[in-house]
């Protein structure tokens, strides 16, 4: 299968970068390169691109779609969080702008064996990276109740999480859970008929938890986000689509944070702490996509753009 992905707020977040023709800019989360050939068309003969993702399909799709731009791009094949150390060991130290697309992308929720649609009857996996070895089946199989209960409350904000972590564990006691169709059944058991009927598909949110949690992404995250911010040249920005409400404070916590870091008690008549702003919040408030987009893309619906700028 090809690997294709609509790529979402695609000229709100090229626009939000405010290209230098000469500039180093960063895709973190390269998927099928859209956002990348973007930036890259407004690149000057200087300019560069660096293209990051931990997906074998998506690398060879962008590969192929960015190679018209020749030794401009530079891809590699990793995590985000360790952004970095993979470009200081390239002679990389400072960036003129970031673009972080996250969630999972169409490729990978319409590819059947990837494990990730709660649609399509398939084996457990969810792995962004298939080379690391835990699968969701893992998850499923082998997590206490409470610790299945901790991940589909947390991060899947779903209110019969306590509910669904007791089915999964009675049902794996009887065979293992293996495949997504198995996965999907045991929710609608556990989720009453009256609520199945409003709340959207009922194994969305658990879905949603298992593979956060799988691929450890609210914590790369939060913990690559500083040091996203700190490479950035004065006047360099970070761009970062959201696809629900756990990112998406998560990058508006922090962005506020580097705007404003002092933590002086607000009756100090002046700040005594020392922390000094990084820069400034562009977005006070999310970009989200229009209506023309809205309809042609329907996955786009719950994305969020943020945008932060380096002083």
């Amino acid at each position: 299968m090809a690997f294709e992905h609509m790529s979402v707020l695609l000229e709100e977040t090229v626009n939000g970068l405010a290209i230098r023709p000469d500039g180093i800019y960063v895709d973190a989360t390269l998927g099928g390169g859209g956002h990348a050939y973007q930036v890259c068309s407004r690149l000057g003969s200087a300019g560069r691109l660096i293209g990051i993702d931990q997906d074998a399909a998506a690398i060879e799709a962008a590969s192929r779609r960015l190679e018209c731009f020749g030794e401009k791009v530079t891809i590699i094949r990793s995590n985000y969080c360790d952004m970095k150390q993979r470009l200081y060991s390239m002679g990389v130290e400072k960036v003129d702008g970031i673009v972080l697309d996250l969630g999972v992308s169409s490729y990978q929720l319409d590819t059947a064996d990837r494990g990730f649609s709660y649609r399509m009857d398939s084996p457990l996996d969810m792995r962004m990276d298939q080379r690391q070895q835990t699968t969701a089946k893992d998850i499923v199989n082998t997590y206490s109740e409470t610790e299945l209960y901790r991940v589909i409350r947390d991060y899947g904000e779903d209110k019969f999480a306590k509910n669904i972590a007791k089915h999964i564990v009675m049902e794996r006691e009887k065979k293992p859970i293996e495949t997504t169709g198995q996965l999907n059944e045991i929710i609608r058991r556990a989720i009453p008929m009256k609520f199945q009927k409003t709340g959207g598909h009922p194994s969305k949110r658990t879905f949603q938890a298992i593979r956060i949690e799988l691929n450890r992404e609210l914590e790369v995250l939060r913990e690559s986000l500083d040091d996203m911010i700190e490479m950035l040249n004065p006047g360099g920005r970070i761009c970062i689509i959201t696809f629900h409400s756990l990112e998406d404070r998560i990058v508006k916590s922090s962005f506020r944070k580097n705007e404003n870091p002092c933590v002086c008690p607000s009756h100090f008549p002046v700040c005594v702490c020392g922390n000094v702003s990084k820069g400034r919040v562009i977005t006070r408030k999310p970009i989200l996509p229009g209506e023309v987009e809205l309809e042609e893309n329907s996955r786009s619906k719950s994305a969020k753009l943020r945008i932060f700028e380096r002083c």
